[in-house]
């Protein structure tokens, strides 16, 4: 095995911090999709991952349930982007984005990494 084949990144290994930012899939930010922009500006702000996932039903503020139908068109779904990364870098991160979000919620708690290992 060489150096970068089955290496375990061990500075992602313990306690971090996970956020999860609730939005829908039409968001917009400057015309473009949101979660998109903010997977991007994840990347640039050197966050260690994100993952985008998109719901299939979904209630928010609104109190108003929206889920796939293949007989409407236009889908409004549930999409969450999930961060897992220090403290102090999510929260850095948050702040530069928040203006980004119009309508949307925010959460972060405690997780902690067992193993982070790529090629």
């Amino acid at each position: 095995m060489n150096v970068c084949e089955g290496m375990i990144l061990k500075r992602y290994i313990g306690k971090k911090k996970i956020a999860r930012i609730y939005i829908d899939n039409q968001d917009k930010f400057e015309g473009k999709a949101l979660w998109e922009e903010i997977l991007f500006k994840a990347k640039a702000y050197g966050l260690s991952g994100a993952t985008v996932f998109k719901g299939v039903a979904g209630m928010g503020v609104h109190s108003q349930i929206r889920s796939f139908s293949v007989l409407t068109i236009s889908q409004i779904l549930p999409v969450v982007i999930e961060i897992i990364d220090d403290e102090d870098k999510i929260i850095g991160f948050l702040e530069e984005i928040d203006f980004m979000i119009e309508e949307g919620l925010t959460t972060m708690s405690d997780t902690e990494v067992i193993t982070y290992k790529h090629k």
